[in-house]
């Protein structure tokens, strides 16, 4: 029988959310790693059993975390079973799993980026953005981080190595933080061909490699920032997210921190499709699992407010690929609403009906079995959301 698994990721631990293939009754489990920010958690679509988390403390650093039992139980990958605590019983942090690459004439760091005040900055890692599973591999994933860089791992999160050539761009003294830090939060395998993979970086822009992370070039002709010296630069853009239906890989859909956009061309050139939004404001979009036309966002009032215009929490939905948008209220409270909605905090499942689940900053995770035509909160009063994936499971 058919069913979804639902993995949330927020401010102080990890839940996971499980339905049969109707979507009406919910299992909650959790938390899981409580008291840590889980910025990401996501399974294999080669194994559904494996999933990979982001756990984050500013006291313990950083631990990536491993099931291969669907969650029920974790592991440290590459660290010995009685190793994986301190001797309080915590998580032993793993930042320095996460190396970056260094010059080999020098050996010096391979570039600086920009700081909020125009200055040149040192890359220093923080924590896992986002984490990509392969598409082929099991024991293949790969971790988007702050500051921005990508790392890949092959043997299952024990080691990670950088794909050094995005940083060696060229461009890297030019990107800068956005208000949340210079992190690296969209990884986008391209099902059709295992060598393209698509990235953003906020405030950098958004990039494709089409030799499996070799070399790296800029996708954000089009792109229009006000807020930056030149609004059309190649780089400097602060993009929130970018989300594709693998059933067309070249079309992609874009949040950026004004405008929803749109590619035809695998990110040569965008358009913007905000159309009747009532603010083009917003971090999620995504893409419906069977009609690559249909398209979701949530927008936000302002970059400044970050929660949802007039109190109403609304889903606003495209069947035309963008312009054209109708707001998806059922079941949605319509006053009094003051949430915001991440830009890892959507996500569809590729059952029919396809199913829409997102979560908010008010700990509320919602999930539409129709669509985005009727909503319902499957779980109240979490610690504010992060992050939003879904298995869909057979």
């Amino acid at each position: 029988m058919s069913g979804v698994r639902v993995l949330v990721g927020t401010r102080k631990g990890a839940f996971i959310l499980t339905s049969d293939g109707k979507r009406e009754k919910w299992a909650v489990s959790g938390p899981h790693f409580a008291g840590w920010e889980i910025y990401h958690m996501k399974g294999s679509s080669v194994d559904p059993n494996r999933i990979y988390a982001s756990q984050t403390s500013g006291w313990f650093g950083q631990v990536m975390q491993r099931s291969d039992d669907g969650g029920k139980t974790w592991i440290q990958p590459g660290t010995p079973p009685g190793e994986q605590t301190t001797p309080q019983g915590m998580p032993k942090g793993e930042s320095n799993k996460f190396v970056y690459d260094v010059s080999p004439e020098t050996g010096k760091p391979l570039t600086t980026h920009q700081w909020y005040d125009g200055t040149q900055h040192p890359w220093e890692f923080k924590r896992v953005w986002h984490i990509e599973p392969s598409l082929t591999e099991a024991n293949t994933v790969y971790a988007g981080v702050e500051d921005a860089a990508l790392f890949r791992s092959k043997d299952g999160g024990k080691s990670w190595h950088e794909l050094s050539g995005l940083r060696g761009h060229g461009t890297g003294p030019a990107w800068q933080p956005g208000a949340g830090g210079m992190c690296l939060h969209t990884v986008i395998l391209d099902p059709s061909d295992p060598k393209r993979i698509y990235i953003a970086i906020s405030a950098a822009g958004a990039f494709r490699t089409d030799d499996g992370g070799a070399t790296w070039k800029p996708i954000n002709k089009g792109l229009r920032s006000l807020y930056i010296p030149n609004p059309t630069a190649e780089v400097g853009h602060c993009v929130h997210h970018v989300a594709m239906n693998p059933k067309r890989p070249n079309v992609l859909f874009m949040q950026k921190h004004w405008d929803v956009m749109r590619s035809d061309n695998a990110g040569d050139s965008w358009t913007e499709v905000s159309g009747n939004l009532p603010t083009d404001f917003g971090f999620v979009v995504d893409v419906h699992s069977h009609e690559p036309e249909t398209v979701y966002v949530v927008p936000i009032k302002s970059d400044s407010e970050h929660f949802v215009p007039d109190g109403k929490l609304r889903v606003y939905r495209s069947k035309t690929g963008g312009n054209e948008w109708e707001a998806l209220t059922k079941g949605l409270p319509q006053q009094n609403c003051y949430v915001n909605v991440l830009r890892d905090a959507m996500a569809v499942d590729s059952l029919d009906k396809c199913g829409i689940y997102f979560g908010t900053s008010g700990g509320q995770v919602y999930g539409s079995n129709d669509a985005g035509d009727s909503w319902n909160a499957i779980v109240h009063d979490l610690p504010g959301v992060l992050s939003v994936e879904v298995q869909s499971l057979q």
